[in-house]
C-alpha cells in the first residue's frame, strides 16, 4: 500500500470552488469570509483529515508558538517535573513544546538545536548535557535572535538566563551532616568538573573538608555519566581501597543507587559502616533499603521560573539577554542510609 498523499489547503478548494486564499481565510477565522464559507471549509477540511502546515505557517508569520526543550534524559523524575511545569505555564500563554533528550551526547545535542531551528521554534529552553564543553550551537540560537533559557545545566558565558539551585552550598550541607554523623573519610562520586554545577558540588564537597579539618584525598574523589552501573563501578573500586571510606556523597541517585546496591551484596552494614547521600530526590530514594539520603532541587518551581523567564525573553525580544541568575535554597533531605545517631 502506498503513502497516502496529505491533503492541501488546495484540495479543500477545489472541493467548494474556492480559491486557496479564501479557504486559508477561512481556516485562520478571517473577518471578511462569512461564517457559513468558514464552517463549510471545516467541514471539507475535517473530512479529507487536513493537517495544518505549521512549518509553512511559522514562516509567513514569523511565529510558530512552539518552543523547544533540551533535557538530557527524560527517565529522571527531575527533568519530569521540570517538563511539567513548563509545559502547564506555556500551554496557558498558548504555546506548545518539543521535547527532544540529548541522553548526555554532544552531538545528538547538537542535532536536536538544528532540528528545533529548522522548525522555527519561538524560543528554546535546555539543561546541558554531561558531553557538552563547545556551546557554538546555543550560539547559534542566540545569534538567530530566538531566546535561549538554561535550566539545572547552564553556563555563565553564554549570557543568558539561568535557573538552578546553589549546588556550592548542597555539598556543605551534605559534609555538615556527614562530619555530624562522626564520619570521617568521605568519598566523592560526582559528575563531569567541565559541567559548571558538578565543578561547584566538587568545589563545595572540597571547601567543607577543609572547614572540618579533613583530609582531601584525591582517590576517594571520581568523575562519571552518573549512571547506575558508574556507582556499581565505582563503589566496587572504592570497596578495594587500602583505607576505604567511612561515606559516600553521591551527585546523582542513580548512582548512589547503584552504590548502595554494591554495599548490600558485599553485607556492608549502611550507615554504620559506610553512610549514603545521593543528589536529586528521585522517588526511588524513599522507596529503597535503606531509603537514602539526598538532595531536593525543587524541580516544580524551577519549572515554573524557567517558563515565566522564557515568557519574559519574549515581551524584551529586541533587548540583548543578559546573564540572569535565579538560584533556589537546596534541602537536605536526611533518611537512614545516612543517619546514624
Amino acid at each position: 500500500m502506498g503513502i497516502k498523499k496529505k491533503t492541501t489547503i488546495k484540495d479543500i478548494a477545489n472541493v467548494l470552488g474556492l480559491t486557496p486564499s479564501a479557504v486559508s481565510k477561512a481556516l485562520n477565522n478571517h473577518p471578511r469570509i462569512s461564517e457559513k464559507t468558514k464552517a463549510s471549509v471545516k467541514q471539507v477540511a475535517q473530512n479529507l483529515n487536513y493537517q495544518p502546515n505549521y512549518l509553512a505557517s511559522a514562516l509567513r508569520k514569523g511565529k510558530s508558538n512552539l518552543v523547544g526543550v533540551i533535557i538530557p534524559r527524560a527517565n529522571s523524575n527531575f527533568f519530569s517535573a521540570v517538563l511539567e511545569s513548563i509545559e502547564g505555564v506555556l500551554n496557558k500563554k498558548g504555546y506548545n513544546i518539543i521535547i527532544s533528550q540529548s541522553y548526555e551526547s554532544f552531538d545528538k545535542e547538537c542535532r536536536n538545536i538544528d532540528a528545533l531551528l529548522f522548525t522555527q521554534v519561538d524560543g528554546v529552553i535546555a539543561s546541558l548535557a554531561n558531553e557538552t564543553k563547545d556551546f557554538s550551537s546555543y550560539e547559534k540560537i542566540k545569534s538567530k535572535g530566538i531566546p535561549l533559557v538554561l535550566f539545572d545545566r547552564g553556563e555563565n558565558d553564554l549570557g543568558v538566563d539561568y535557573i538552578g539551585i546553589d549546588d556550592y552550598k548542597s555539598s556543605h550541607m551534605v559534609v555538615d551532616h556527614l562530619v555530624e554523623q562522626n564520619c570521617k573519610r568521605i568519598a566523592h562520586i560526582g559528575g563531569f568538573s567541565h559541567t559548571r554545577i558538578f565543578k561547584n558540588r566538587n568545589r563545595g564537597y572540597r571547601d567543607a573538608l577543609a572547614k572540618h579539618s579533613l583530609p582531601l584525598d584525591d582517590d576517594l574523589i571520581f568523575e562519571c555519566n552518573l549512571s547506575k552501573a558508574n556507582g556499581r563501578a565505582i563503589m566496587e573500586q572504592l570497596l578495594e581501597h587500602a583505607n576505604r571510606p567511612d561515606a559516600v556523597y553521591v551527585a546523582g541517585d542513580y548512582a548512589a543507587l547503584g552504590a548502595l546496591q554494591v554495599l548490600k551484596e558485599h553485607n556492608i552494614k549502611i550507615p554504620e559502616e559506610i553512610a549514603i547521600v545521593g543528589f536529586g530526590n528521585e522517588p526511588f530514594t524513599s522507596l529503597v533499603s535503606p531509603p537514602i539520603s539526598t538532595i531536593e532541587q525543587h524541580s516544580t518551581e524551577i519549572g515554573v521560573l524557567t517558563a515565566e523567564a522564557f515568557l519574559r525573553r519574549i515581551k524584551e525580544a529586541d533587548i540583548p539577554p543578559t546573564l540572569n541568575k535565579m538560584i533556589l535554597d537546596p534541602e537536605l533531605i536526611i533518611r537512614d542510609s545516612s543517619r546514624k545517631k
